[in-house]
């Protein structure tokens, strides 16, 4: 598969079914890292987010070793809106299709680099309900703790906030 060709990423939730779908085009993939970005074609309203206006851009960073992945989302202006990260198993990538299984905990981060944890009730109810195993339980704290690190210091992806 080429760079820019057209992808389709789904995440799932932990019992398997999809959660959400969109179609991205692949900017790059270099070892363990997966660079994908996508327009909003449509206004979408999101209970964390807000609205994201129709043109909003996305710039994603799914890793095929980590457990978490980093969306920066820009005004159809180009400014930056935020930064959005989920706590996810590690994605896996076929060159078609990306996939990962959210597991809940997110971290909304302004362009000022201040962030706050979202949804850790949720993962609580969920690791219940499914039976979360003890590896997906130890991960996710590290997997924030590996996130909050990388904001404080500005580490990639968020070295650049201004950068495309």
């Amino acid at each position: 598969m080429n760079d820019d060709e057209e992808i389709i990423v789904r995440s799932l939730k932990y019992d398997g079914r999809t959660h959400r779908e969109w179609r991205a085009r692949l900017v790059s993939r270099a070892a363990s890292l997966v660079v994908v970005e996508g327009v909003f074609a449509s206004e979408v309203r999101h209970a964390q987010l807000g609205t994201l206006r129709r043109g909003t851009l996305s710039r994603e960073f799914y890793w095929t070793d980590r457990w978490y992945s980093v969306f920066r989302f820009r005004e159809p202006s180009g400014e930056l809106q935020y930064y959005y990260c989920n706590v996810n198993r590690p994605a896996e990538f076929d060159g078609r299709l990306l996939t990962f299984v959210d597991l809940d905990i997110d971290v909304l981060v302004a362009p000022d680099f201040s962030y706050r944890v979202l949804d850790e009730d949720e993962f609580r109810l969920h690791a219940a309900r499914y039976a979360y195993p003890p590896e997906v339980r130890e991960r996710v704290p590290r997997a924030l703790d590996e996130l909050r690190e990388l904001i404080e210091r500005r580490g990639f992806p968020f070295a650049e906030p201004d950068s495309g």
